[in-house]
């Protein structure tokens, strides 16, 4: 049997949902939001993250601390630590309310009125997510765009520059976003793609012929 158009939503949107959750996690605690190369010293490069900083040396060795105080991180970093947390949040949510909502899934086959509401609050939770995701990671680059660029600081001092979580950060928003929408639209054709069953329709029994009751046939002449 062929899956409709919105079976293969579904499919898709479930994938990309995946996907960019699990990015979300891993740009929510890697420490390469920030890269920092310094002129006086090329043999260490300085990555900056949420949660701490670490230097890389030429053998490869990598130290890192973690971060002394909350309150004393700047507060691109302070708030993009607590939405990038709520993004996690909201996306384990999601992927789970819309598993529920799948067309493969048995759960709820009789309702699936109940299903469509599963697969929309799922693309909506999705859909946060991915809002949630975008919104730091664009602040947390916009602000290292300003400083970058900053005329009053000396050309002696080192700029902090992307990392490689920035650009994953930014996948990671579009593909729950794209995820949440293709189940959010594949929830509208939930309650008609399942055609109902056709009632069952007793069959014709011959009542005449229970209790004692015989049927005559009409016209019919008594022959001696």
């Amino acid at each position: 049997m062929a899956w409709g158009w919105w079976a293969k939503a579904q499919v898709a949107g479930m994938l990309l949902a995946l996907l960019g959750w699990v990015s979300s996690c891993v740009t929510t605690f890697v420490p390469l939001w920030k890269n920092l190369n310094l002129d006086l010293n090329e043999l260490e490069v300085w990555n900056m993250g949420l949660w701490q900083v670490c230097i890389t040396q030429e053998e490869g060795v990598v130290e890192c601390q973690a971060h002394g105080s909350f309150l004393a991180l700047p507060p691109d970093l302070r708030i993009s630590r607590l939405l990038m947390c709520v993004s996690n949040g909201l996306g384990l949510l999601g992927c789970l309310l819309a598993a529920l909502g799948l067309e493969g899934w048995r759960t709820c086959e009789d309702k699936p009125g109940q299903k469509q509401r599963l697969l929309l609050a799922g693309g909506a939770a999705l859909g946060m997510a991915g809002i949630t995701t975008l919104v730091p990671v664009s602040w947390v680059a916009y602000n290292t765009v300003l400083d970058f660029w900053d005329e009053t600081v000396p050309d002696i001092v080192p700029r902090w520059e992307f990392g490689e979580a920035t650009f994953l950060g930014w996948f990671a928003g579009a593909f729950l976003a794209a995820g949440g929408l293709l189940l959010a639209c594949s929830a509208r054709s939930t309650r008609t793609a399942t055609p109902l069953a056709p009632a069952c329709r007793q069959a014709p029994t011959a009542q005449g012929l229970v209790g004692g009751h015989h049927l005559h046939p009409k016209n019919a002449d008594l022959v001696i």
